[in-house]
């Protein structure tokens, strides 16, 4: 493309992003959800993921301190989202799961993510959002091969 300037697809990728974020959350509105942070999208998925993970475990994944964890972690206590739970070997560890609202939460956030990217889809073209979706996995898989990378929540 001639229009197409050195270092510019970090920044639309993040405006990508943002733009279906932006729209996640006008759906929650109409919904009449609350509108979660992106962070509480992370632990719902990790926790989903992993069960009998911990705050220490949430914390590694997140690559935030155990406080922020921790804090996060109440948050979405108090709102019912998930619940703390004896762990089965460590009297000192609680494990985290997921209540049936936060099943229920990510279940629907799923279902507005799919509909970004049937958005996106219906802009481009499907078979192109597949080539997206193909190239930006090649791309992790080069940079990272089979380590997964944590994804640091900064809003």
């Amino acid at each position: 493309m001639d229009d197409r300037r050195p270092g510019e697809v970090p920044l639309l990728l993040a405006m990508t992003f943002r733009a279906m974020t932006d729209h996640l959350h006008a759906r929650l509105v109409e919904l009449g959800r609350e509108p979660l942070r992106p962070a509480h999208g992370y632990v719902f998925r990790y926790l989903a993921d992993h069960p009998g993970a911990t705050v220490v475990d949430l914390a590694a994944r997140l690559d935030v301190t155990k406080q922020s964890a921790s804090k996060t972690v109440t948050e979405l206590a108090d709102w019912g989202y998930l619940e703390r739970r004896s762990h089965p070997t460590d009297g000192r560890a609680q494990i985290l799961v997921l209540t049936e609202r936060g099943r229920e939460y990510l279940h629907l956030a799923d279902e507005l993510w799919a509909e970004s990217e049937k958005q996106w889809a219906a802009v481009i073209g499907a078979d192109r959002l597949d080539a997206v979706h193909a190239d930006l996995r090649a791309y992790l898989d080069h940079v990272y091969g089979d380590h997964r990378i944590n994804i640091r929540p900064v809003w």
